[in-house]
């Protein structure tokens, strides 16, 4: 019965990926705008970790209310918790600007950025870089720290992930 369910979450999922992003599958109408939120919703509160990121982000940069937006918010930070690198990203962005329900918080973000970079993600790891360079964030400028974070966002020639 488990693998079941988990089967079709993930199918609703899939589906609800296909309608936010093909526009031949069904024409742009509010009716199915309205059904791929409540398919990645259904899926986000199964758990699904890309349905938490995307609908999250959905929320959270779309809607127009301030509750949506920390109802977004939430989801994106469970898939941070998870470990999905997008909202790992996003998360940091949210404490480092703020919003109604997560205020602005410089050290939360420097350790958001951190996983996102250390993890991979070349954004984050270049505001590292930069907050470095200029101070911010709540750190002191340190140009080793900051040329460091740079390397992690400058991907790496094939010739030198192979020496390694």
């Amino acid at each position: 019965m488990l693998q079941a369910s988990i089967l079709f979450i993930q199918l609703e999922f899939r589906l609800a990926e296909r309608l936010s992003h093909n526009r031949w599958l069904l024409p742009r109408s509010k009716r199915t705008q309205r059904l791929t939120m409540r398919l990645f919703k259904r899926c986000a509160d199964a758990g699904h970790p890309d349905a938490l990121s995307m609908y999250g982000h959905m929320l959270f940069h779309r809607s127009q209310t301030p509750q949506d937006k920390a109802r977004g918010a939430r989801y994106v930070l469970e898939a941070a918790h998870a470990g999905d690198l997008r909202s790992q990203y996003q998360v940091a962005q949210i404490h480092e600007h703020g919003c109604v329900q997560y205020p602005r918080r410089e050290d939360y973000a420097v350790t958001w950025y951190a996983r996102a970079a250390q993890a991979g993600h070349s954004l984050a790891a270049e505001r590292l870089a930069q907050a470095y360079r200029l101070g911010e964030l709540g750190l002191a400028v340190d140009g080793e720290q900051a040329a460091y974070w740079q390397r992690q966002a400058t991907p790496q020639p094939l010739d030198e992930v192979a020496a390694a």
